[in-house]
């Protein structure tokens, strides 16, 4: 029965927008377009205020640029061209293995010259670029080492006033909790479908994620019926 209600659910999803070749850093061609109908019995479609929130804020404007740190997603692509956007889609915890490589969640080996080697191929963007960034819980698996340079990075480009969307676990007991791909299905719902584990470096709660993105203008908490953290930041 709940197998049925998620397929009526997420046969609801918006059509697609333009081609991906709208969005300059999104899909490779060679990758086939990713359907909520595919996701594993394991994913689950919530709510996401902050999301609901974020969308309010952006929707008397047009041609905004949008970045998105999270897992490259044909969903994502089609939402948010079809409100006239142009997402740029960077996977972060994907480019960090690449230069870092996996088995080091404390990044004791981040030296400056490998961050030099990270940023030269991530995050490479003009200051002020980004109206809008969808970071979800990639912040989680960043040890500070990175993490504050990242961060810095990030603030760098996405222009004052530009709204962020992050995820944090809020009762993190085993730390390696599955890392997620966010799907966007409609205005206020995102399909969460895991990926891979991985281990959570430093988990936050609300003082902490207020120090973490003191450089900013605003952070607004979202509750939540599950365990994670929803959080809406203006730069």
């Amino acid at each position: 029965m709940w197998k049925d209600r998620l397929r009526a659910l997420l046969s609801n999803s918006p059509p697609s927008g333009p081609e991906a070749e709208a969005a300059p850093a999104a899909l490779p061609q060679s990758m086939p377009a990713a359907t909520p109908s595919s996701a594993p019995a394991s994913s689950l479609v919530r709510s996401s205020p902050a999301l609901d929130q974020m969308l309010h804020i952006l929707r008397d404007h047009q041609n905004l640029q949008i970045l998105d740190l999270g897992e490259v997603n044909q969903d994502n692509v089609a939402f948010l061209t079809s409100l006239g956007h142009r997402l740029y889609s960077e996977d972060l915890l994907r480019s960090v293995d690449a230069v870092f490589g996996e088995g080091d969640p404390n990044l004791t080996h981040a030296s400056a010259p490998r961050q030099r080697d990270f940023f030269e191929q991530a995050l490479a963007f003009p200051h002020g670029h980004f109206d809008a960034a969808l970071i979800w819980d990639s912040f989680e698996y960043l040890a500070r080492p990175l993490l504050d340079p990242v961060l810095h990075r990030l603030l760098n480009i996405v222009r004052p006033g530009a709204v962020m969307i992050a995820c944090f676990h809020a009762d993190v007991r085993d730390p390696n909790v599955p890392h997620a791909s966010y799907r966007i299905q409609g205005p206020g719902q995102i399909l969460v479908q895991p990926r891979e584990p991985r281990r959570i470096v430093q988990p936050y709660n609300n003082r902490t994620i207020e120090q973490l993105f003191q450089p900013c203008s605003s952070v607004k908490f979202f509750l939540t019926r599950d365990s994670l953290r929803e959080v809406l930041v203006r730069r």
